[in-house]
């Protein structure tokens, strides 16, 4: 997240209080706390994230790794910044600090500050709702009523930040300062998603609170100052603000979301050019999701057609094999992989924000490019962007064969890759399947129950995949409705797929990249059965035929390079260090070579796996392959240089 980038999204995340933008609920959920209908465009819509529990899998893994650390902050931490802004009781007992303060992005002498706060908010808010363990929401509520404390204190007709507004009227003026929008934004999603998950009132109450604040500010700006604000990083405020007018009506939070229209960045985007080379990516992704959720309540056609030009850019010209994107947080020239494998590749907060996106693409055209994409980004990048030792996340995913992960530490990192972090982890539930009135769409392969109240349906998903290729969906109650259920049938799978339905294969013309689609009247203990075969692919850059990436499925594979000079800290961030994920120096062995003497054909064929395992080797080399969401602690290579 460059200055810049930072502040535009502080700006619009300030002026967003009640931002379900940390989440961005896509149609369907939430029924019963939205009063401006969302779901008229919509082909599918979402479940609830109570609808779908996961059942074991590295993925429930993750979660229950997550949910330790992010009880172990102490809430008396989460708030010091907040209380020391306002001036109140900050922890302090005759006169030594009794509450640990947080360092990194989170130090007092930081401008984002607190933007933590509002991160770990919205993943308490995830976890209750995937979980329903309380301890969530005990902590959560803490929380919220210390920052309601906060804006009492501060007594600035609803402003609430851990720092002064001085630093917002530094981005109106277009002085230096680091991302005040874009920390506030985060606040205000959280309080957003308490509303949302937990209903939390007294959240809803402080955001509506910001939301008058921000109001007044910004009716009170010049053209300039507008101008001004919108060159820097703002995030997602124009989707929080269109998710407020969703959930209060309030005409006000409507006129901000169009107050962040950036003209200056989306009008090529509506042109259909690609502008993207040199841009800060995590600047440009929110700014369509905002244009989605316009769309959704009643907005241009133009928009969902920006939107999805977009998605296809960058998914199709700006992406590494693991569906990740930018080199040093900004996006290259179209198709310019091989020229860009550093070590600062790969921001996870921008695949965080791209499935945001895909999500809501999906929701108004359910193809299965976007969940082949998802798929993708959240088995290659997600799913490893945490260390399973202790549960820290990583800032970038390295494509620089010989590097390794670098992780954040337990209380002296919170990039904001350590804050979306909080969130990714807690809802793997939330894409699994999606549905229309009568149909259920199937689209990730994880081990999950779902519970379709509303059909009186419910059924589990069972499988060890990519492990094993067979997944099994058992019906445990039903309604007896007739019913369609959609199968992905990935763009990968060209090895063929096989359904069968109580033991009777079915019979269907599909081609990889699509849906099967099963109508019946599924009852109590029908059993359907998909396998899909996983082959091998070697893929060429599109700028160097002789650079690739070798696939098994939907997963990249990575080639196991040992530890040699990964000394301490190493693979952990240096606390010492205010932002040296950017700078680290990973000291990859002076003889480290990626290249292997094959052409593409012969590397193919020369592709062994050990069977019942994601263990791989390459005939006649020391190399040992591994899904590079299980390489953790070690040097690897994604991409390979072929000799011949």
């Amino acid at each position: 997240m460059n200055i810049n980038t930072t502040i535009k999204t502080l700006l619009f995340a300030a002026l967003l209080p009640l931002g379900v933008v940390a989440q961005s609920h896509y149609p369907g959920q939430h029924k019963g706390q939205i009063k401006i209908d969302d779901t008229k465009k919509a082909a599918v819509l979402g479940f609830d994230l109570q609808d779908v529990k996961l059942l074991d899998s590295p993925f429930r893994d993750n979660m229950m790794r997550e949910s330790k650390w992010i009880l172990s902050i102490k809430t008396e931490s989460l708030l010091h910044s907040f209380r020391n802004n306002a001036g109140v009781f900050s922890g302090k007992e005759g006169g030594y600090f009794v509450t640990p303060k947080l360092g990194g992005w989170e130090s007092l002498d930081s401008d984002v500050r607190g933007h933590t706060t509002g991160h770990v908010l919205s993943g308490l808010a995830l976890l209750y709702a995937s979980t329903g363990d309380e301890r969530y929401k005990v902590k959560a509520d803490s929380l919220v009523n210390g920052l309601a404390d906060v804006q009492k204190a501060l007594n600035q007709n609803g402003y609430l930040s851990a720092f002064p507004q001085n630093l917002i009227d530094r981005a109106v003026e277009r002085q230096s300062v680091w991302a005040p929008w874009y920390t506030l934004h985060k606040l205000y999603s959280g309080l957003t998603d308490q509303y949302l998950y937990c209903n939390n009132a007294k959240a809803l109450e402080i955001a509506n609170g910001m939301v008058n604040w921000a109001y007044d500010k910004m009716k009170a700006l010049t053209t300039q100052q507008r101008e001004n604000m919108l060159k820097n990083e703002f995030g997602g405020m124009n989707d929080s603000f269109y998710t407020l007018y969703e959930i209060t009506g309030n005409e006000k939070a409507k006129y901000l979301a169009e107050f962040f229209y950036h003209a200056e960045v989306l009008k090529p985007l509506a042109e259909k050019q690609d502008i993207l080379k040199g841009k800060h990516a995590n600047t440009y992704i929110p700014k369509l999701i905002g244009l989605v959720r316009d769309y959704e309540i009643g907005g241009q056609a133009e928009h969902l057609e920006t939107s999805d030009f977009f998605w296809q850019t960058v998914v199709n010209h700006h992406s590494f094999a693991t569906g990740s994107n930018s080199d040093k947080e900004k996006f290259f020239g179209p198709d310019n992989i091989a020229g860009h494998l550093s070590g600062y590749t790969a921001e996870s907060c921008n695949v965080y924000n791209m499935l945001k996106l895909t999500r809501h693409l999906f929701s108004m055209n359910p193809k299965a490019a976007y969940a082949d994409y998802y798929e993708r980004a959240l088995y290659n990048h997600i799913l490893g962007q945490q260390n399973p030792e202790d549960g820290m996340v990583a800032y970038f995913l390295p494509m620089m064969p010989g590097a390794h992960k670098v992780y954040s530490t337990p209380n002296d990192s919170f990039w904001c890759c350590v804050g979306t972090g909080f969130e990714n982890q807690a809802k793997y539930n939330e894409f699994i399947y999606a549905h229309s009135q009568n149909s259920l769409y199937i689209n990730l392969f994880i081990p999950s129950v779902l519970s379709w109240k509303e059909n009186g349906f419910e059924f589990k998903q069972e499988t060890t995949f990519p492990k094993e290729s067979n997944t099994k969906f058992t019906v445990t109650a039903s309604a007896g409705k007739e019913m369609t259920i959609h199968f992905r049938y990935p763009a990968w799978a060209t090895a063929g797929a096989t359904l069968r339905v109580n033991g009777k294969k079915q019979k269907f013309a599909n081609t990889p990249g699509s849906y099967i689609a099963v109508k019946r009247v599924w009852k109590k203990g029908d059993v359907a059965e998909l396998d899909l075969p996983m082959p091998f692919k070697v893929t060429p850059t599109p700028d160097n035929k002789n650079i690739v990436a070798v696939t098994y499925g939907p997963v990249v594979l990575a080639g196991l390079a040992g530890t040699e000079g990964m000394n301490a800290p190493a693979p952990y961030s240096d606390p010492k260090k205010y932002n040296d994920y950017y700078t680290y120096d990973y000291n990859v062995p002076a003889g480290f070579s990626n290249k292997l003497a094959v052409d593409a054909k012969a590397l193919f064929k020369a592709l062994k796996r050990e069977p019942g395992t994601l263990n791989f080797s390459i005939d006649n080399t020391n190399w040992k392959l591994m899904p590079i969401s299980s390489v953790h602690s070690q040097r690897y290579t994604m991409y390979w240089e072929l000799t011949k």
